[in-house]
Parts: C-alpha cells; sequence; structure tokens
C-alpha cells in the first residue's frame, strides 16, 4: 500500500529536527503489498542504528545495489548487473552479492529501483528467487522494462511489482520513503529520500541537471530544495563524470547537430546506441520524421524497449514513420535511418553485424552516414576502435561524439555536483556508482566546497556505514560483496575456481598425459601420448615433447606397481612432475591433465 499524507499540518512533508529522530515513533505495520509478517522490535531502552552498505557500484561501473538497514527492517535500492571484463572469459555477467540476506527474507520489506537500466535491474531475474520474491517499487517505465525481461526468464514466479508516483510517500516499516524527478538519459530516472528514525538519506541513482531535456520534464529542483532545507543526514550520489569540470551538456543540443546531420547526410543514416538511451531514440524517430526519412529499428532490445516506450505514451511518432528493416531496399536511400544496438562492439549486436558483412537486410555501401551516438564504456576502448576502422574500410563515414556533440551523458558533472550538494546540504557525503579514481573525484568536489574529509565516506562494496544519533562512522565490517557470476549454466558465487582455470588455459594452455597401464601388474602398456592445447605447437616442437614422453615413461616405469593401486597419487605425481619440467623448459605453467588407462 502506498500511503500519501494528508493535507493541512504535514502538506510539506516530514517536519523534523535536522539530523535529529522524528518526535513521532514511526509505526511498523507493513504495507500490504510486502510479503513479509510483522517482527519484534528491539528489547524497551535499547536503540537501533541505521546501516548502510553498498553491495556493488563503488569499486566498478555496474552491479549497482546498496542496502540499508535499521533494527529489524531492510531495503534494497537497485538490483543490477555488470559486464564482464577482458579477463573473464565465458562469464556472461556479474550481479550483486547477497549472501548476507540469506535467513533474513523477511525483514526484506522491498526493492526500490531508480530507473531501467542494465546496471540497476539486470539482477533481479536470478536474484529475486533468493530474496523470497519481496515487492518492487519503481515508475511505470522501469517496472515495464523489468516485465519485459522477465519474459526471457521461464519458470520463475511472477514478480511482485509496484507502479509509483513521483508524488507518492512509502511507508516500509522504519523506513519513510519519497521520490523526486531526476534527468538521465532514460525516461522514469528518480531520485529517493529515505526517512529514517536517524534522519534522512538521499540516494540519486544516475542523474545530470538538462535544463533543455526531451520529452521530459526538468529536474524538480523545488522538491530537492524542499528536502534539503528539512535536514538530509547523508547523500549517496553518482561519481560517474565526477572527474569532468563544468556542466553536462543538454539533450536539446545533441537534436540540433542529429537534425543538422540527417538533413546533409546524403545517403542512409545508420546510427548506433544503447537500447536504453531512449530520450535520444526519441530524438532520431522525431527528426527523421521532419526530415521526411523513414526509420528501421534493429536489434531485439532495442525494439522492445521501443514498443514499451510507445506502450505508456513517452514515444509518438507516426506509425507510417517506423518500418521493418527487412524492407528498407524499398525505398530511397536519403529517406532511410537505421537505429541499432552495437555502439560499444558487441559481437552480435546489429551494428557489428553490418560493419562484417554478415546482416541479413543492411549491406554497407559508399555513402552511408554511420553516428556512434552514445559514449565508449571503459574496457571497450579497443573493440569499438576495431568496429569504426572496419567502418571505413567499407567506406562509410563515421561520426563520433569526439569529433562533434552527437552524445550527452547522462552523468553529472563537477559543477552539477556542486549545485545538488548545495541544495541538500547534506551533513554526510557518500560518492557511489563509479571505479575508485572517480569516487576520489566526487569527494573532491566536495572538498572543494569546504565540506569536511571526515564527513566524506569513500568505502569498498560491503562495508559497513554506521549512523546513530545524527552522526556517522565508517566501520571496519564488512558485508559479503565478492562477484556472483551468470554463466549460459545459471548463477554460482563458486566461479572463482573455475573463473581461474579459464584464464590460465587462456594465458599458457594445457598439456594432457595419456598413460596406458596394466590393471594386474601397473606396467606401462604403450608410450605415453601427449597432447598439447594453446602451449606450444608440437610440430615445432618435437624435441620438446619427445623428451617429455620419455620422462613420464621413466617415471612410470620407476615407480612401484603397487602405487598403482591409488589412481589419484599416481595422476598427482605425473602432474607435479610435468609441470615443474615445462616451466624449467619454457617458463610456462600450461595447465596439466594426467590420464591413466587401466587395460
Amino acid at each position: 500500500m502506498i500511503t500519501k499524507p494528508a493535507g493541512g499540518a504535514d502538506r510539506r512533508g516530514f517536519r523534523r529536527r535536522r539530523f535529529a529522530p522524528p518526535k513521532r515513533k514511526l509505526p511498523t505495520a507493513l504495507p500490504s503489498a510486502a510479503t513479509a509478517p510483522l517482527v519484534h522490535p528491539l528489547p524497551p531502552g535499547s536503540r537501533g542504528k541505521l546501516r548502510v552498505a553498498v553491495l556493488g557500484g563503488l569499486e566498478e561501473i555496474g552491479r549497482n545495489c546498496t542496502l540499508l538497514e535499521y533494527e529489524n527492517d531492510i531495503i534494497l535500492i537497485d538490483l543490477g548487473l555488470q559486464f564482464p571484463e577482458e579477463d573473464m572469459p565465458g562469464i556472461d555477467y556479474i550481479i550483486p552479492n547477497v549472501s548476507y540476506l540469506r535467513g533474513k527474507e523477511k525483514r526484506l520489506r522491498g526493492v526500490i529501483i531508480t530507473h531501467g537500466h542494465y546496471d540497476h535491474i539486470g539482477g533481479i531475474p536470478h536474484l529475486m528467487p533468493m530474496l523470497g520474491y519481496p515487492p518492487i517499487y519503481a515508475l511505470p517505465l522501469t517496472n515495464a522494462i523489468i516485465k519485459k525481461r522477465q519474459e526471457d526468464y521461464r519458470g520463475l514466479r511472477p514478480l511482485n511489482i509496484h507502479n509509483i508516483k513521483l508524488t507518492d510517500r512509502l511507508r516500509l516499516g522504519n523506513f519513510e520513503l519519497e521520490f523526486f524527478h531526476l534527468n538521465h538519459n532514460i525516461p522514469d530516472s528518480m531520485g529517493i529520500v529515505i526517512h529514517t528514525p536517524e534522519g534522512a538519506v538521499v540516494h540519486t541513482g544516475d542523474w545530470k541537471f538538462d535544463y533543455q531535456p526531451v520529452g521530459e520534464p526538468p529536474a524538480d529542483l523545488q522538491k530537492i530544495a524542499r528536502i534539503g532545507s528539512e535536514g538530509v543526514l547523508a547523500l549517496i550520489s553518482d561519481s560517474t563524470n565526477a572527474d569532468q569540470k563544468g556542466h553536462q551538456i543538454s539533450e536539446s543540443e545533441i537534436g540540433v547537430n542529429l537534425e543538422h546531420l540527417v538533413a546533409k547526410a546524403p545517403g542512409r543514416i545508420i546510427v548506433g546506441t544503447f537500447s536504453s538511451l531512449l530520450s535520444r531514440v526519441k530524438q532520431l524517430l522525431e527528426i527523421s520524421e521532419r526530415q521526411g526519412r523513414l526509420v528501421a529499428l534493429g536489434g531485439f532490445s532495442m525494439k522492445s524497449n521501443v514498443e514499451i516506450a510507445k506502450e505508456l505514451g513517452y514515444i509518438q511518432v507516426n506509425p507510417k514513420t517506423l518500418i521493418d528493416l527487412r524492407t528498407i531496399d524499398k525505398y530511397p536511400e536519403n529517406k532511410i535511418t537505421i537505429v541499432c544496438t552495437g555502439a560499444q562492439g558487441e559481437k552480435n549486436a546489429t551494428l557489428m553485424r553490418i560493419a562484417n558483412g554478415e546482416h541479413r537486410e543492411v549491406k554497407l555501401t559508399p555513402g552511408d552516414t554511420v553516428v556512434f551516438s552514445s559514449s565508449v564504456i571503459p574496457g571497450n576502448e579497443r573493440t569499438v576502435q576495431r568496429l569504426k576502422d572496419t567502418l571505413f574500410r567499407k567506406g562509410a563515414d563515421v561520426i563520433h561524439y569526439q569529433m562533434m556533440d552527437v552524445h550527452a551523458g547522462g552523468h553529472a558533472k563537477a559543477d552539477d555536483i556542486k549545485l545538488m550538494l548545495r541544495l541538500l546540504n547534506p551533513k554526510y557525503f557518500i560518492p557511489n556508482h563509479g571505479n575508485h579514481f572517480m569516487l576520489r573525484f566526487n569527494a573532491r568536489v566536495a572538498e572543494s566546497m569546504g565540506f569536511p574529509k571526515n564527513r566524506v565516506f569513500i568505502a569498498d562494496n560491503g562495508q559497513i556505514m554506521e549512523f546513530q544519533g545524527g552522526e556517522g562512522r565508517m566501520s571496519t565490517e564488512k558485508l559479503p560483496a565478492d562477484y556472483v557470476f551468470v554463466d549460459g549454466l545459471g548463477v554460482s558465487d563458486e566461479t572463482n575456481v573455475v573463473l581461474r582455470d579459464r584464464q590460465v588455459l587462456a594465458e599458457d594452455g594445457m598439456v594432457v598425459v595419456i598413460a596406458t597401464v596394466d590393471s594386474k601388474t601397473g606396467r606401462l602398456v604403450q608410450n605415453p601420448d601427449i597432447i598439447s592445447r594453446g602451449f606450444v605447437y608440437l610440430k615445432e616442437h618435437k624435441d620438446l615433447i619427445e623428451e617429455l614422453r620419455h620422462r613420464v615413461r621413466k617415471l612410470v616405469i620407476d615407480s612401484d606397481p603397487l602405487s598403482w593401486a591409488d589412481t589419484n597419487y599416481i595422476r598427482n605425481k605425473i602432474r607435479d612432475y610435468v609441470g615443474q619440467f615445462l616451466f624449467t623448459k619454457t617458463e610456462k605453467r600450461p595447465m596439466i591433465l594426467p590420464v591413466v588407462i587401466e587395460v
């Protein structure tokens, strides 16, 4: 149940002393939507602490998840995923570690989602069963994207999803929540105010201030200022672009440049961007419509997100403007715009398949203009550069954000952060959402405004921050926050061993040693077979392989035949001997797989 304040004295929100517990005790009754039963409060005379921990997002871009705990109540903000790094072969993505909540599922009052990007919602299908399917609260577009993604995971229970409005007040146990509008690069992005017995905590999610946004109002500065005037204990805020000076560029400025490009392009325009960057997709649809162009969408996620945005009224376009990608050859090339996924060089995304000549419907021709309307995610630089090289070789004219403003970031820059700090005036500042160096830059912004260093908490994932009596501290206690991997077989926090094996195979390869012995006598029946994969090329290293075969044969012959009763013993002996021998000869450590066959 979402509760709203009555009129009269409470119109302005929660009146309380700055950084002090509210005079009235918050009721412990749960909303009817919550699945958890009532729990017993702490014993009389005792007082709880507000505990805050970020389970993902303090050391990387991705797997965002923040936990707030007071007495017997817990809430989570966001459940995202992180895309794998180059040294994680075979891993699809990484999700937050929620093992701290094992056995505490009944205390979890709800999950609040700030916006619909996968680094904030991507862990939901995998983690909801582990968490006991708590209620999810988000704005309509975010919930629609969550529901659409859930269709890919059949066999799971339906999610307990609730649409909220920015004007709502939500009570979850000891927590009272309200929401405020912020700009990002997807509609329905919001910040969250969590009113606790220890004071108000503000979580911004991903944000920027855009004074001339596209298809949505500017950030609600008046409400943010009102929240600040009532007192903010701690601000948890986005650090992604804190190292960049100035203000983030407006989407409307990007629209002017895109309009110029579309109007002047001699042939087809192919725009690669994120499927979730719906404000940019909306611009491209409207600009193409004004310039008399038809638009074809490429990529399943792009089509799904545009359909959702159309259904909810975030995108309004003439139905005749959108055409099927399979029909583009029926129209003049200078009347076609293709909006597709793949600007990060993803292997199977539409733009990559177009560049490699593997796309069934779209073949690059001289005169095509390819626009990268997104920034490069750290770690993807080499892949994106190879993609650009391929497009240039095919005769396309390539435009990207470093050449002209065809992309506006969705994250606040330094001067935007200063304004947010001035409006909210928090007692404590917790930089969030970024690599460690980004958090440090965010802290420098606050310190440049006179913010005391001892009130800026630069934590690690899982580190507990405690607040009591209006004072905060960083504790030495850490919740589990290591990687949980998702691959084609499912979810596992035990995948570290598997990943290490994959890394060894990728770096030094493997050597298989096959010894065939008589099961009765333990004698070697034939010379050992040596198989090398990714270690050395056998034909060019015959001497090394022959010496290895000779040494393994000698090792087996010289061994006590009775020891062959313990095949594990002899396998370990071969593994240790061969590994030491090969390292001495090559200074490499391939994976050694000894196989003993008894005949």
